[in-house]
């Protein structure tokens, strides 16, 4: 049966198990942090299903467990940077404080990471520079999983992407989309419930659509909005991976794989709001647009209008309260961490002390 954890109980593990690898107390605590954030965000695909997969490539080399990095070149707005195969939520972290640091200085600055590693969330971190007064764009690349338009084997990553703004008294209005009609980690935490994925997410590997999760993991995953899907895709190989000068295509390889170095390339894009705009005037701007978006009349049984960012404000708020709920083989995946590193397993929550 699910296992109920408290987010506080479920960073704890994280970061100490984290932490039995080798990593530094802050970086391991940042890495669970992301993972608990997009679990309270309600993506568990994002969540702590990923926890092995990490752990895995840690234990095998293939992630340096202490992240380094080299400057590449410095020309001031524009920084580019060896990640020297270090956790990804570590340095894109880092690529924030420079991101931003080099926005409030030059107006807009550009960071780009190589041999990365897969960093989970994009919008926890763009999160972060919008917090500071910035519109930021966030783009990764990652290992293939859908076919070039017209094709049938997977050469083109998911390649998400992050935009995230202030937005006044409504806190941050952020979106963080993948190409493919699903992110990968959705299908993968489909298999670990046992259920079918919707029509449309997948197809196996000689391109026939399928519902069966495992088969979708061996094949392919479609492209959002058909070729357009593609074509983003692309081209944010092209930013995140041919520009930054890191690994790119077929060349990338994913989170799930223990081994084999990870080559993931990032762009941090941050734009000072006061370079461009007076701060207060952008946010009731921002605020104007969000009231005049939230107040379109609902469509039949829908109840309430969303900006881009805010069901998972929601969803957290809710969970922070009832505990975040794991399925089964993600509990049994714990479980096995927590006897190989000799950190106790978070404390499950039973149906009584729930509140009422």
């Amino acid at each position: 049966m699910p296992h109920t954890a408290g987010a506080a109980d479920l960073l704890r593990f994280a970061a100490a198990t984290t932490e039995a690898h080798g990593v530094p107390p802050a970086d391991a605590r940042l890495l669970a942090d992301t993972l608990v954030t997009a679990e309270l965000w309600g993506h568990p695909s994002h969540g702590m299903l990923r926890l092995p997969w990490y752990l895995g490539r840690l234990a095998s080399g293939a992630t340096t467990a202490v992240a380094a990095h080299g400057v590449v070149s410095d020309n001031g707005a524009v920084l580019v940077v060896d990640g020297c195969d270090g956790l990804g939520q570590v340095l894109t972290d880092r690529a924030v404080t420079w991101g931003v640091e080099r926005a409030r200085r030059h107006g807009i600055s550009a960071v780009a990471v190589r041999n990365s590693g897969h960093f989970g969330t994009a919008a926890y971190f763009t999160r972060k520079a919008a917090e500071q007064g910035c519109v930021a764009f966030l783009a990764t690349n990652a290992s293939p999983a859908m076919a070039p338009w017209g094709g049938r084997e997977k050469r083109i990553g998911t390649n998400p992407w992050s935009i995230a703004a202030p937005g006044g008294r409504y806190g941050t209005v952020v979106m963080d989309i993948a190409n493919t009609a699903v992110a990968r980690g959705k299908i993968y935490h489909a298999k670990e419930r046992g259920e079918p994925i919707p029509d449309g997410w997948a197809a196996d590997t000689d391109g026939v659509p399928t519902t069966d999760p495992r088969r979708a993991i061996e094949g392919l995953i479609l492209p959002m909005a058909g070729h357009k899907g593609y074509a983003i895709s692309f081209m944010f190989d092209v930013l995140a991976g041919v520009l930054t000068g890191s690994a790119f295509g077929s060349a990338v390889v994913g989170p799930y794989q223990p081994t084999g170095r990870s080559g993931v390339g990032h762009l941090l894009i941050c734009v000072d709001i006061r370079s461009m705009a007076d701060p207060a005037e952008f946010e009731r701007r921002m605020e104007a647009l969000i009231e005049e978006t939230k107040s379109t009349p609902t469509a039949p049984r829908t109840a309430e209008i969303f900006v881009p960012g805010e069901p998972e404000i929601r969803t957290a708020e809710r969970l922070r309260t009832e505990g975040i709920t794991l399925v089964d083989d993600t509990w049994a995946s714990l479980a096995r961490i927590a006897e190989a590193t000799a950190v106790p397993l978070p404390t499950p929550i039973t149906p009584q002390e729930l509140p009422a």
